[in-house]
């Protein structure tokens, strides 16, 4: 029916490190940072349901899964495109990417973070949630930037009084 992208490997010594650039300031990014990062790329083009998987405990494959909803294979693109270009700025390239082509589930992999992006009814069907229900789960909402409003006075005018 939908086309998943295929399991990636790892190595048998459990060694997960990739060679990645320094970013300009020369940091690194921390999985769990890395995985926020990601969160909020994918919340920039509009991605709902956006959950951090936190899989440290329960599995050695991968540290964390983002994993995010699309209502269309336009948005599925774009949201991919986001994280992926969102992400090199911070030094960081994928190890392994899958689902281009299909646009209904799109794996980004980092290598301590794997990025899910899906369609809907995709994530529905494969419901990865549920299979990785011992885990821990953040949620992550897309909040406004609180706007600060003041009022500016005119010059010469005394302020109002208020009611009593």
């Amino acid at each position: 029916m939908f086309s998943a992208p295929l399991e990636c490997c790892r190595s048998i010594s459990g060694s997960r490190s990739v060679p990645t650039k320094n970013n300009e300031r020369g940091n690194v990014l921390t999985a769990k940072t890395l995985a926020r990062k990601i969160a909020q790329f994918a919340l920039t083009k509009k991605a709902s349901d956006v959950v951090i998987v936190d899989l440290r405990t329960i599995t050695p494959v991968t540290d964390f899964f983002v994993i995010c909803s699309a209502d269309s294979d336009t948005q599925v693109k774009a949201i991919a495109d986001a994280v992926r270009s969102g992400v090199e700025k911070f030094g960081h390239e994928a190890w392994h990417s899958e689902g281009y082509s299909h646009l209904n589930w799109v794996l980004l992999d980092y290598v301590d973070v794997v990025a899910h992006i899906f369609l809907r009814e995709v994530r529905a069907f494969y419901n990865l949630e549920r299979l990785w229900g011992d885990a821990k789960f953040e949620h992550v909402l897309d909040k406004p930037e609180k706007v600060l409003t003041t009022r500016v006075r005119k010059a010469g005018r005394p302020p109002r009084k208020q009611p009593s």
